[in-house]
């Protein structure tokens, strides 16, 4: 089974699923033990779907303002930086990768990865300000 990636940007609110139906917390809800705690979703197609709560908070994060968007890249590419430092800085790094020109290439890569990182966190500061 091949793996893949998605990326999709979703309209949601938080919303209780009871039996079945979806409430939002803002309005009212039928008393019940049995409650699933989630997020109506609502995807740019139109069609409307629920999530269980930790599966929505672990696939999507907040964008709703260009500040959102920038810190969720920073915050992407701070993990990405991470571990090709953690790579590159290991043994494993001239074991795997073994063709000289791809090494040099790489370590130019976490280069230019930290510049854009501080310039993203450059970003972000001037908009807080």
């Amino acid at each position: 089974m091949k793996k893949y990636i998605g990326t999709k940007e979703v309209s949601a609110t938080p919303a209780w699923r009871l039996g079945g139906k979806v409430y939002p917390k803002d309005g009212q809800v039928p008393r019940s033990m049995n409650r699933e705690d989630g997020y109506k979703v609502i995807y740019e197609n139109g069609c409307e779907s629920w999530s269980p709560k930790e599966a929505f908070e672990k696939a999507y994060k907040i964008a709703d303002t260009f500040k959102d968007r920038l810190m969720i890249e920073q915050q992407e590419l701070a993990g990405r930086l991470g571990k090709l430092c953690s790579f590159v800085d290991s043994p494993k790094f001239e074991e795997v990768v073994t063709d000289k020109e791809q090494r040099e290439l790489l370590l130019k890569q976490r280069k230019y990865m930290g510049e854009y990182l501080f310039v993203l966190g450059k970003r972000i500061t001037l908009l807080s300000e």
